[in-house]
């Protein structure tokens, strides 16, 4: 399998969840993204679809 370079940017998700959850009628504080955008960010190295 031929490897890629992958860069997250945990902002990036802050901003897509942010994005989603405004669409879906919820109103998110910064805090509140900021840990969903670690617990992805954390998932995805759990599921080795990443490496820190």
């Amino acid at each position: 399998m031929k490897e890629i370079e992958v860069i997250i940017d945990t902002e990036e998700i802050a901003e897509f969840f942010y994005q989603q959850l405004i669409r879906r009628g919820f109103v998110p504080t910064q805090e509140e993204l900021e840990e969903l955008a670690d617990i992805t960010f954390d998932y995805l190295l759990e599921k080795c679809i990443i490496d820190e």
